[in-house]
């Protein structure tokens, strides 16, 4: 990395020599603006307006229109006078807890890195800023123009944030916010179920420029020649109305199956009663032992079977199984337990009928 800025940080009575580096960096695909016929680049001429004539860098000064056709002209004399006494130095002014500086005031962030003999006083400003859990307020000049800036520890390096001044963020005025919308407990409770389900921690590695990536393979397709396929686009049906519960339910639903494939913790939902009379039905098949049960069984086995097999019975699709499940062979003993108690339970039924 190349610093851009030199200077230092004036913390009370300290001053820590420093340098600033870019720290973020556009990844965007960038394009010149060319000629559809023959590729050739569009050059663009700097042109006065009044005599045509093409203006060279150095004869372009800085205007500022008072409208009407005025215009007030300032050079780089009138720049270099202004009072600027952060134009070398990172200016702290207070320290305040970081959940105070609203995350719509930061604009760029740039690294620090102490220069010269100045390593142990940024170490000390480092340690104290992680140890009081506070981050500081600064001022400072940067191309020109004074900045409000934020200075933070990141991965043992402090990191300065410029930020917007409150002036320049608009004021949210919106038509809506005057409307009297009331919303029900039971939206509000699905929507919470819903952030719930979706709750994780955040990890920026995860997530990628899908555009961007898209574009590099048509780049690339292009480059070796390769025919370009773009997928069919997908046609959704419009719904006539939107039941708001219902579509909350259903992300709900999503989200947990989605945390389910991704191995995220699921809470077991209660089962249907559909699933309850399958499960049933396995368990008295289980209980029996099916067609591959051993023949022969003692009679202790034969007793547990038995029992676990009376459950099952209450729900009809294991009354059948259970029915199916009586082993062909068993031990003397086994048989006659088994029909006493057959004998006990049908002689009722008869009756009944």
């Amino acid at each position: 990395m190349r610093a851009i800025w030199k200077g230092a940080v004036s913390f009370g009575l300290v001053s820590i020599a420093v340098k600033l580096y870019a720290a973020t960096e556009e990844k965007n695909i960038r394009f010149n603006q060319v000629h559809r016929e023959d590729g050739g680049r569009i050059k663009y001429q700097r042109v006065c307006s009044i005599d045509g004539e093409e203006v060279a860098y150095d004869d372009i000064a800085k205007g500022y229109d008072l409208g009407g056709g005025q215009m007030v002209i300032l050079t780089d004399e009138d720049f270099a006078d202004l009072p600027l006494s952060s134009s070398r130095a990172i200016d702290v002014l207070e320290f305040v807890p970081a959940d105070q500086v609203d995350p719509i005031l930061f604009a760029k962030a740039y690294y620090l890195e102490p220069e010269g003999q100045a390593t142990k006083p940024y170490v000390l400003l480092r340690d104290a800023l992680v140890e009081s859990d506070r981050v500081a307020i600064v001022k400072v000049a940067l191309r020109q123009r004074e900045q409000l800036a934020t200075l933070r520890v990141r991965d043992g390096v402090m990191v300065m944030n410029t930020m917007l001044w409150p002036d320049e963020v608009r004021a949210a005025e919106f038509d809506f916010l005057d409307d009297d919308i009331k919303v029900r407990p039971a939206e509000l409770s699905m929507a919470s179920s819903l952030i719930e389900s979706m709750t994780g921690e955040f990890d920026p590695d995860e997530f990628t420029d899908d555009y961007r990536e898209a574009l590099q393979r048509v780049i690339d397709a292009k480059v070796s020649g390769e025919e370009i396929t773009e997928p069919e686009p997908e046609h959704v049906k419009p719904t006539a109305a939107i039941d708001l519960m219902a579509a909350l339910k259903a992300s709900v639903d999503r989200a947990k199956a989605a945390r389910g494939e991704r191995g995220g913790p699921v809470k077991p939902s209660a089962p249907t009663p559909i699933t309850a009379a399958k499960s049933a039905k396995k368990a008295a098949a289980a209980a029996s032992g099916d067609d591959e049960a051993p023949a022969k069984s003692t009679r202790a086995k034969a007793t547990t079977a038995t029992k676990r097999a009376t459950p099952a019975k209450k729900a009809a699709p294991a009354k059948s199984a259970a029915k199916k499940a009586t082993p062909a062979k068993k031990t003397a003993a086994a048989k006659k337990t088994t029909s006493t108690k057959s004998a006990a339970k049908k002689a009722p039924a008869r009756k009944a009928g």
